[in-house]
């Protein structure tokens, strides 16, 4: 039977024995169901933060299957799991921390002086352990970094440090990109100097197609359209969306020309730059048979949005 009166007994389990009922309690229990029972509740605590990780999981799985279901604008973040396990894994070792630190205690009488000991102890040691893993310490604290200040999200394409993909998680270790070669790769996040953030999912492309004074103008139009939404069918995996064509402008050159509008998989520039010139030139030749390359300029600008006009 344990002796709660005992010198030897840590004042620590006292104040957890206000209550009367508990510490009668107590008192008629052994020491090794001192033990099982601090074990226990600490599995108990242990189980309920694990079943907090997986329903916040769960919620947001849901939400991405049916949108509609919930109404909770703090699933829209995948980013919240990443949040979710780092406080689980930090609930958990606190739990267990504490749990040996009880077991200690209760199991070998050890007072507040030993109980003392085992904290500074355990300082020292996870100071020890830290600078063996201050690569592992580097990525955590970047991962959280990049996950509160919203530097990128899931979903978003992103250049990270010449690695150009497009997001699939962001971890605490890691941060996981899917490129264009659909190739999984792991991107340290100790690594990662530089973000280059495509906000549109892309890059805007952006061909200015001459049309020759001497063509038929809705038959060259007509051949742009052809050409441009051609190439889209083709290359889809690599421009983004349809293509979108203004109006005919006139210079002040006396010469029209078409703009289109391309959104592109970054890093994937000479499929405009070759290709698409290459078959506008030649599909053109059929308008004019001195039509040449210059007559098809590319540029990328950073524009927000096309109107079409």
């Amino acid at each position: 039977m344990a002796d709660t009166n005992s010198p030897a007994t840590n004042s620590i389990v006292h104040k957890l024995m206000d209550n009367q009922h508990v510490a009668n309690f107590w008192e008629r229990t052994t020491q090794w169901e001192h033990i099982g029972m601090i074990i226990g509740l600490a599995f108990i605590a242990h189980l309920i933060v694990k079943a907090i990780r997986h329903y916040s999981e769960w919620l947001i799985t849901k939400r991405h299957e049916q949108k509609s279901r919930f109404n909770l604008g703090f699933t829209s973040q995948p980013k919240f799991v990443t949040l979710t396990r780092l406080v689980v894994s930090a609930v958990t070792f606190g739990i267990y921390f504490l749990a040996i630190g009880l077991v200690l205690i209760v199991g070998f009488n050890l007072n507040d002086k030993v109980f003392a000991t085992y904290l500074s102890s355990a300082a020292v040691i996870g100071l020890a352990v830290s600078f063996g893993l201050q690569g592992l310490i580097q990525d955590v604290v970047t991962g959280v970094t990049l996950i509160l200040l919203n530097t990128m999200d899931v979903g978003d394409r992103v250049d990270l440090s010449g690695v150009v993909g497009r997001v699939e998680r962001i971890g605490l270790r890691y941060v996981r990109l899917v490129t264009f070669y659909n190739q999984l790769i792991l991107v340290p996040n100790r690594n990662i100097t530089n973000i280059t953030r495509f906000p549109h999912g892309g890059i805007f492309a952006y061909a200015d197609v001459q049309i020759p004074a001497s063509a038929d103008q809705q038959k060259a139009v007509e051949t742009i359209h052809s050409v441009a939404k051609g190439m889209h069918s083709q290359f889809n995996a690599i421009i983004l969306s349809e293509p979108q064509f203004s109006k005919v402008e006139k210079t002040p050159g006396d010469w029209n020309y078409l703009r289109i509008q391309f959104q592109i998989w970054p890093g994937q520039n000479s499929l405009i730059e070759t290709n698409f010139r290459q078959q506008m030139v030649a599909a053109m030749k059929a308008c004019d048979a001195n039509y040449a390359d210059w007559q098809v300029v590319i540029t990328y600008r950073a524009m927000t949005s096309f109107d079409g006009k």
